[in-house]
């Protein structure tokens, strides 16, 4: 992305959260999402990873990595009903019920149908099933409302303005408090928004992918008021973690000559780092947040630690010089492979 394109990329609001664990104080960033959304800390935390999709994650110590997200001052918390097949809905709804509701912001997709193995095999958009989805998703999570609803892929059967304007059914019967997008093209965009206000589009956005940039949702996003909260910003672990296990052994970004490409690539961040004291994956985490206040990074954590670091990428500034050279080393378009396998990049209405 060009410095012209970019929205402008201070901190944003700045607000000193305690961790009552350590006694430590953290400065994370607070950022609304789009002009009609809530007021979320970022980084986020995604539920992914605590669901099992990269490695097995016990409830006890998943329920530790919510927790000391929380507990550090975060408040954004991302799942989806298919996450585990509910599991991260129960998951989460067993650390609300020693939480206050209120402190925590929940943002849960809806729409995949998966089989018993987990894996997605289509999408279900209808109104009808946006309601009773909610249903069980409110029962496992306990709790009357959530903050954020959104379809986690566009049903190609049924007509965005019908999904979203069940969800918008929802929202005035109290169930449901701002609506929210996932992983669509600018023009399912306008046409949702045309119909009800909408918080912000969930959608992949790293160093690593960079196509919002060139095909219109960014655009279509801050012409609309509509905030961004990316996933996948480490590269589902190809900067700074583990490239290997879970579900990654089917992405092409992981197989054979891509992967060596695509950690070499990374590789060439590592003298930023180090000049920043920072990791590879804090630096990764702050060049999102740096793309604009309009974004807010969403990280998937499987331990305490790990949570730790990921706040940490708030005390990471960027200057002009710096993004200007991450770009030179890692330019838009330079990793190799598709960022899902074949069959699931057919079903994304953000690469048509």
């Amino acid at each position: 992305m060009s410095r012209s394109c970019r929205a402008p990329a201070g901190r944003g609001s700045v607000v000193a959260m305690t961790n009552s664990t350590t006694n430590s104080t953290t400065d994370l960033m607070l950022r609304r999402l789009g002009t009609t959304g809530p007021t979320v800390t970022s980084p986020g935390l995604g539920g992914l990873t605590l669901a099992g999709a990269y490695g097995p994650v016990d409830d006890d110590a998943g329920a530790d990595v919510v927790h000391a997200y929380l507990d550090a001052g975060g408040t954004l918390l991302d799942t989806a009903d298919f996450y585990g097949a509910g599991r991260n809905e129960m998951l989460i709804g067993r650390v609300l019920r020693e939480r206050r509701r209120d402190e925590v912001v929940l943002s849960v997709k809806f729409g995949a149908l998966v089989t018993p193995t987990g894996m997605p095999s289509a999408f279900d958009g209808r109104p009808e099933a946006v309601k009773s989805s909610l249903t069980y998703s409110l029962q496992r999570l306990g709790t009357d409302h959530v903050d954020i609803y959104r379809p986690a892929r566009l049903d190609p059967q049924v007509p965005i303005e019908e999904t979203v304007g069940a969800v918008q059914e929802m929202a005035e019967s109290g169930y449901v408090r701002h609506i929210g997008l996932s992983e669509v093209g600018a023009e399912t965009i306008r046409r949702a928004a045309a119909v009800a206000p909408i918080s912000d589009l969930q959608i992949e956005y790293s160093l690593l992918t960079r196509g919002i940039e060139r095909n219109g949702i960014l655009d279509a996003c801050r012409e609309l008021g509509i905030g961004i909260t990316a996933y996948g910003v480490l590269g589902r672990g190809l900067i700074g973690g583990n490239a290997t296990g879970g579900s990654r052994a089917n992405h092409p970004r992981f197989q054979a000559e891509n992967l060596e490409h695509n950690r070499a690539l990374v590789a060439r961040l590592q003298d930023i780092a180090d000049a920043k004291g920072a990791t590879l994956a804090q630096v990764a985490i702050a060049w999102v947040a740096a793309q604009g206040e309009d974004i807010v990074p969403i990280v998937g954590s499987r331990t305490p630690a790990q949570v730790e670091s990921m706040i940490g990428s708030t005390a990471v500034t960027l200057d002009d010089a710096d993004l200007t050279r991450i770009d030179e080393l890692v330019p838009a378009g330079s990793a190799h492979g598709d960022r899902y396998p074949t069959r699931f990049m057919h079903q994304l209405d953000s690469e048509r």
